[in-house]
């Protein structure tokens, strides 16, 4: 039976259950590390956020970038120009690589949004990005981003080239607290900042929408420094693989989270996403200053079970924002049920998935048993 989408909305118990967890596993496996107490100037400050309860979502349907992205923002402009008052305007777009069009957030989005913005904010808007192939000036060459330049006061900022930022704190593969640096341009209360992304299938957390997109770029990744070996704390996230990822999103996002989000669907990518995906023609758009209703609504856009993206399950479960369906107010005369497309997932989407499951954690008290070799079993029988 499906689960309803109460149901789906799981509280702080319930979300150490979904990790496989319960409190006496927790504090035997090493979960004390988490527990513990962080500096006080090293500590993450939540990031609020506009919600009253319920979530308005704008969505609309077309293939005309600018009109689409107009019509999906203009019902928050007001909300938009007093959140800008005093603050630097940043613009995310998505940019997982440099040389792959369809990873990236196109051009003529990125246009549309400028040309909203322009009678809005007087100020020059920063182009920030931190692709996974350190160098993300090439990007921002190879997808046409520089040619807005000459219509826009926009300044490109490639995060990369920064060593050193915030401290955040993250798990390792061994649970453990593992202290990385982020960029203080998506925590510091002095920028605003929006999010522009694709709909795209994942390789490792099925799907990326909004909250992906920023807590991704968050931590640094300059490479090699000094001659040093390279550094990428992008990798540190990754390290344990996909059930500490969708964990570690969720604890990145505490702290850094758009403070407007915008998905241009006009093209998503299905399969082996975020990057050698293959297109699908979806024609959508939506847009929200709540990045977890967004970015629930993605997930039934593409056709993927919402309690199959864990970081979006546990942003829920610690009040983030809203991913109950009957809490997301549609805005706009479109109806999201009527454009579905099912996505084709990754190859690897079992793996994927394993968040879901148990942790099989010894009891308090003992040892992990050795797997013992195929052979020596066979003789036992």
């Amino acid at each position: 039976m499906k689960a309803s989408e109460k149901q789906l909305v799981i509280g702080r118990r319930n979300a150490l259950k979904m990790l496989g967890l319960g409190s006496a596993g927790m504090l035997s496996s090493g979960f004390n590390d988490i527990m513990a107490v962080e500096p006080s100037d090293m500590k993450a400050k939540p990031k609020s956020f506009i919600n009253d309860g319920r979530s308005p979502v704008a969505f609309t349907t077309g293939t005309d970038r600018r009109e689409m992205l107009f019509e999906v923002v203009k019902p928050f402009e007001k909300e938009i120009r007093a959140g800008l008052k005093k603050k630097q305007l940043v613009i995310k777009p998505n940019m997982v690589v440099t040389n792959k069009e369809l990873c990236a957030t196109h051009r003529d989005a990125l246009r549309a949004l400028l040309e909203y913005l322009k009678p809005i904010y007087k100020g020059q808007i920063i182009i920030a990005e931190s692709s996974s192939s350190v160098n993300s000036s090439d990007g921002f060459q190879n997808y046409g981003y520089t040619d807005l330049e000459k219509e826009y006061n926009i300044k490109f900022y490639d995060l990369n080239t920064k060593s050193t930022g915030k401290p955040y704190f993250i798990l390792d593969r061994n649970l453990h607290l593992d202290q990385i640096q982020i960029a203080d341009i998506f925590s510091n209360p002095d920028y605003y900042v929006i999010s522009l992304s694709r709909l795209k299938t994942h390789n490792t957390v099925v799907m990326t929408g909004g909250i992906k997109n920023i807590g991704m770029a968050a931590p640094l990744n300059p490479g090699s420094v000094n001659g040093s070996k390279p550094i990428s704390y992008k990798r540190n996230m990754h390290s344990g693989g996909p059930r500490w990822l969708h964990y570690n999103l969720y604890l990145m996002a505490q702290s850094v989270r758009p403070d407007f989000t915008i998905i241009d669907g006009v093209e998503g990518m299905e399969g082996n996403g975020p990057i050698n995906g293959t297109p699908v023609d979806h024609r959508v758009a939506l847009a929200g200053f709540d990045v977890v209703a967004i970015d629930s609504m993605c997930s039934r856009l593409m056709g993927i079970p919402l309690e199959n993206v864990g970081y979006v399950n546990y942003c829920a479960a610690a009040g983030l924002g809203n991913m109950d369906r009957e809490k997301i107010e549609i805005i706009g005369g479109k109806d999201p049920d009527k454009s579905i497309i099912t996505y084709k997932l990754g190859p690897n989407i079992t793996n994927q998935l394993e968040w879901k499951e148990p942790f099989n954690l010894p009891a308090p008290g003992q040892r992990p048993q050795p797997a013992q070799p195929a052979n020596q079993t066979e003789q036992k029988k």
